[in-house]
């Protein structure tokens, strides 16, 4: 492929990447199957959220799962408390998260570096065990709380095929909103907090509040990802907001490449596939994936998403 058509091929990708990726996984659905690949588009939106933080504003977190369990934990609460509206359990969840991220944002985002992924840590750790011991009475503690539903016009979430549709419809529509997002000029604002935040701070911006915006956002999808989980689980444990487990989302994202939304999905995309099969075939399959993170950072320094995309044209092109 010449160098004049690769910016054509990843225009025309761009143009209908919405499309493809509803068929890519309608296909994977299809191949596996459809509660598994619910799951994948799931933590796909999961991965989508942290990448806000950590590809677009350079800030690793070690306890954004704490995030996925404030939605997951709200949703399941709205459904004891507040009926089982999917819908209202949904919004709660978001509004948890965001309301979460707001709180604890003004704190966080004045740290960078080890400071910001470590109090993000301490802060993931106070709420596991809040959820595990301290707030047992509300959240079940270690048997956890059970979901149900109630079926809300077409929306009922008891049909797998339903439960899929509607999270890959919102699994686009958070890549359209984080695209536009990231193309607007909030976005370069981030990406220039990431190279350089003095220099930003000098021209004049509002560094303070653009980070605070972003880590909110980011929380509000992530918890919106945990209140998706409750309902294709059908249930919430302490595990959903488990510290250790936040490796598993910084993986992803490297995996598929931080700084892009495509990235991002496709990491999502592949270390489920490992997470899923691996473990069939190989009992130590996290030495593996070590091994495969390894050879990524040093040969495919910008994940297999950067790594296609330099293929097929500048790197200028990607989202």
């Amino acid at each position: 492929m010449s160098a004049l058509t690769r910016p054509k091929v990843l225009a025309t990708l761009r143009s209908f990447d919405l499309a493809v990726i509803a068929v890519l996984f309608g296909l994977l659905a299809w191949v596996l199957s459809i509660q598994r690949v619910t799951d994948f588009v799931i933590f796909a939106i999961f991965v989508v959220s942290f990448d806000l933080l950590y590809g677009q504003m350079g800030r690793l977190s070690f306890g954004h799962m704490l995030f996925l369990g404030t939605g997951a934990y709200a949703s399941a609460l709205t459904a004891v408390h507040l009926g089982g509206n999917p819908v209202l359990a949904l919004v709660m969840a978001t509004a948890a998260g965001g309301l979460v991220a707001l709180l604890l944002g003004p704190m966080t985002v004045r740290t960078t570096g080890a400071c910001f992924a470590l109090i993000n840590l301490a802060f993931n750790q106070v709420w596991h065990f809040l959820a595990l011991i301290a707030f047992a009475t509300w959240t079940g503690g270690e048997d956890g709380l059970a979901v149900w539903m109630q079926p809300v016009g077409p929306l009922d979430f008891g049909d797998k095929r339903v439960m899929f549709a509607f999270a890959l419809v919102s699994l686009l529509a958070v890549i359209w909103l984080t695209r536009r997002l990231t193309d607007s000029p909030f976005g370069i604002l981030l990406r220039g907090i990431k190279q350089n935040e003095m220099r930003v701070r000098f021209l004049g911006y509002d560094v303070f509040r653009a980070k605070l915006l972003a880590f909110v956002v980011s929380g509000a999808l992530a918890a919106f990802a945990g209140g998706l989980s409750a309902l294709n689980y059908g249930y919430v444990t302490p595990s959903f907001v488990d510290p250790g487990r936040n490796v598993e989302v910084i993986f992803a994202c490297l995996i598929g490449g931080a700084g892009s939304v495509y990235g991002a999905v496709t990491g999502g995309v592949v270390y489920m596939l490992i997470s899923n099969f691996l473990p069939s075939y190989v009992q130590r399959w996290e030495m593996l994936l070590g091994f495969a993170l390894l050879v990524l950072v040093f040969r495919f320094r910008s994940g297999l998403w950067g790594f296609v995309v330099s293929r097929l044209g500048p790197r200028a092109e990607e989202t």
